[in-house]
């Protein structure tokens, strides 16, 4: 009875706490806040002084002094005080004085996280002002939040590629058949295009424009019309800041690395499943979710790879967390899908 009088005056939360983007949904009202995961510290005052995208727009170009913080890596927390900091400050951005309780919060967290990965992100969330956290896997929420019927006994095949880690699954009967969690996603691609530019013009760009080349030109299967991009730096050997023009096919030729890390993984995965498993996935194919479904050419690169029909979701970067939301909207129905801790 307490509990029904506690979820009556708080809001529950969904979060999709993303190496590059973390995400909130709040129960009733849907998604609410879709912020980079960066956080700017003053070290020397122990003090937090800008949280997301303001953050992210100062990445680089900070005083010895001030850091630009990004608290996760590979999918889990690398640092857990800015991390307990970060959530707290967007729970209190999402719920201002809606709340009166603390809110029970559901997390997703990579299907290879580990117990003390897991520890982690329990004990900041609830420091952050959670009064119970609930767990659920990647591509668990991907799946849901794709629509895909996970109830049903028949495989669903998700590849869910976000900023710190690929998740890989097989989902029948509301469960995990297979699952595998490879740590080369969106930031592995973008530290791929840096190192490009260093070897092949001299030229040192930060992970910001890293990114802006990626999302503009980046490429794993080539393109009907060949695309440039302008890219300012600064040359390593005059220190000077240098321009170079770029085109996809170069930028692919950057990515080779980091994509085929993906499309092994996804092999790998159809060679470890069962026959039956393998059978549905045939017939329905594999669908790709998380920002990095969106590099041009990737689903028609596995579909060559593998043999079968690949589908981008309908909204590959919100289906996590509006996976983990509507598992908590329909709570009796999704409940054995959020893992024990």
């Amino acid at each position: 009875m307490f509990g029904k009088i506690l979820s009556f005056f708080s809001k529950d939360i969904a979060i999709d706490l993303g190496t590059a983007n973390t995400l909130f949904y709040v129960k009733g009202d849907g998604i609410l806040l879709n912020e980079p995961s960066v956080v700017v510290v003053d070290r020397k005052a122990n003090k937090i002084l800008y949280v997301g995208k303001p953050a992210k727009e100062m990445m680089g170009k900070t005083p010895p002094e001030i850091e630009v913080v990004r608290p996760l890596k590979d999918g889990v927390i690398s640092d857990f005080d800015v991390t307990k900091a970060m959530i707290q400050y967007f729970i209190s951005q999402v719920l201002k004085k809606k709340r009166f309780f603390k809110p029970r919060i559901a997390v997703c967290v990579p299907a290879g996280i580990t117990q003390v990965e897991k520890k982690a992100v329990i004990d900041a969330c609830l420091m952050a002002g959670g009064r119970e956290i609930l767990l659920i896997e990647e591509p668990m929420a991907a799946a849901i939040g794709a629509g895909l019927n996970i109830e049903e006994p028949s495989g669903n095949m998700v590849v869910d590629i976000g900023g710190g880690t690929t998740e890989v699954a097989v989902i029948s009967l509301g469960a995990i058949s297979y699952s595998e969690s490879v740590r080369v996603a969106g930031d592995e691609a973008n530290e791929a295009i840096m190192e490009y530019f260093k070897k092949k013009y001299n030229l040192f760009i930060g992970e910001n424009t890293a990114e802006k080349v990626k999302i503009a030109i980046g490429s794993a299967y080539e393109l009907e019309e060949e695309l440039t991009y302008d890219v300012s730096g600064r040359d390593i050997v005059t220190g000077i800041p240098k321009n170079v023009t770029v085109t996809d096919r170069e930028i692919r030729e950057a990515l080779r690395q980091p994509v085929e890390e993906i499309v092994k993984a996804v092999k790998r995965a159809l060679e470890k499943i069962t026959p039956e498993l393998a059978a549905d996935i045939l017939e329905k194919g594999i669908y790709l979710t998380g920002g990095g479904a969106l590099l041009k050419g990737l689903d028609k690169l596995i579909s060559e790879e593998t043999g079968l029909k690949v589908t981008v979701t309908k909204d590959p970067l919100i289906d996590v967390v509006k996976g983990t939301g509507t598992a908590l909207e329909e709570y009796k129905r999704y409940k054995k899908v959020f893992i024990s801790w």
